[in-house]
């Protein structure tokens, strides 16, 4: 009971200090379902569980609305587990009994799709995250790479004038390379970790000119949560997200999230992200899979225009209950 309060009064101290405003602008997607599938903020999440898990989003922002966000992605991650010793003969006489894996190492990846207004973002990610067991929880380190193809349809774009010195005899197309690191703490009860994505900030180069506004901003996102048990069918879990960019680093967004859950199986909760919408989202699973689904009321002056925002989860987790928190039962 003294640490369910104290790591309460943590997560509240935690959202009031970062509780300031919004971003103004959008240049990643948002995920109403981010403690679903953190992994596709954090790096460090990559088979931090041990289980082996495939998960595909699917987002529609702001429905209604033209050229609003629109996001997909299928991700799929794991864990290297620990294997049984093997013998390598070095000489005829000797063998050298040697662990094939550590255990410690995590890999995963995943393909997406953004548009977003006139830009489309369409690429891959591939990260490798290292864990470290301790007492009764596990920290987490991990870097991902990404590459993907950044798209103008310029047949959305309205002129008005016959010459755009941007437009006319430039690529439509650019590659860019970029990276994302991220640390977590995670126990059977609580997490908490930071990531920053976009580290190479890269200038968007449209033929021979070099536009510094036109730029891909550093992302930063702060989450933590913790599950409480209320009986032994009933839990429930609050959670937060703080984010925030380089480019507007005193806005900061938060998403206050509770979810209730049954048996595991099903859940429910409620979300709120600053000045800009309200969420109701549940879930159900059903062996190994789950299914998930948000709803964003918008409560800017989006919502004049549009009939909210929907997302749609669905993963499949691999692996026997004996698998997790392998660093209190194995290390």
């Amino acid at each position: 009971m003294h640490n369910m309060i104290k790591y309460a009064k943590w997560l509240i101290w935690l959202s009031g200090v970062f509780l300031c405003s919004v971003s103004a602008a959008q240049q990643l997607p948002l995920y109403s379902q981010y403690m679903m599938n953190g992994f596709l903020l954090n790096p460090a999440l990559a088979g931090s569980d041990v289980y082996t898990s495939v998960n595909i989003t699917a987002r529609e922002q702001w429905v209604g609305f033209t050229n609003a966000p629109r996001t997909h992605a299928i991700s799929a991650q794991t864990r290297l587990l620990r294997k049984s010793y093997i013998s390598r003969s070095t000489t005829v006489r000797r063998k050298i009994r040697r662990p094939t894996r550590s255990g410690r190492v995590g890999i995963g990846g995943y393909i997406f799709s953004d548009q977003n207004g006139i830009t489309n973002r369409t690429g891959a990610q591939f990260t490798y995250a290292y864990h470290i067991p301790m007492d009764e929880s596990q920290l987490s380190f991990g870097l991902a790479l990404s590459a993907y193809q950044f798209k103008i349809n310029d047949e959305d774009i309205v002129l008005y004038q016959d010459v755009d010195p941007l437009l006319d005899g430039s690529d439509k197309v650019l590659f860019i390379p970029d990276a994302s690191f991220g640390v977590m703490l995670t126990s059977q009860d609580y997490f908490a970790g930071f990531s920053v994505t976009e580290l190479f900030q890269a200038s968007l180069k449209f033929g021979q000119n070099n536009y510094e506004s036109y730029r891909l901003h550093r992302h930063y996102y702060l989450m933590g949560g913790y599950t409480f048990d209320i009986s032994r069918e009933f839990s429930i879990q609050p959670t937060v997200l703080v984010k925030t960019t380089t480019q507007n680093i005193h806005q900061i967004q938060v998403d206050f999230n509770t979810r209730v859950y049954y048996r595991d199986d099903y859940w429910a909760g409620l979300s709120w992200r600053t000045r800009d919408a309200m969420v109701i989202m549940a879930g159900v699973k059903f062996s190994q899979y789950y299914i998930g689904y948000a709803f964003d009321y918008t409560l800017s002056n989006i919502r004049k225009y549009s009939f909210g925002s929907h997302e749609f989860m669905l993963a499949a987790k691999f692996g026997d209950n004996a698998r997790r928190y392998r660093w209190i039962q194995r290390y």
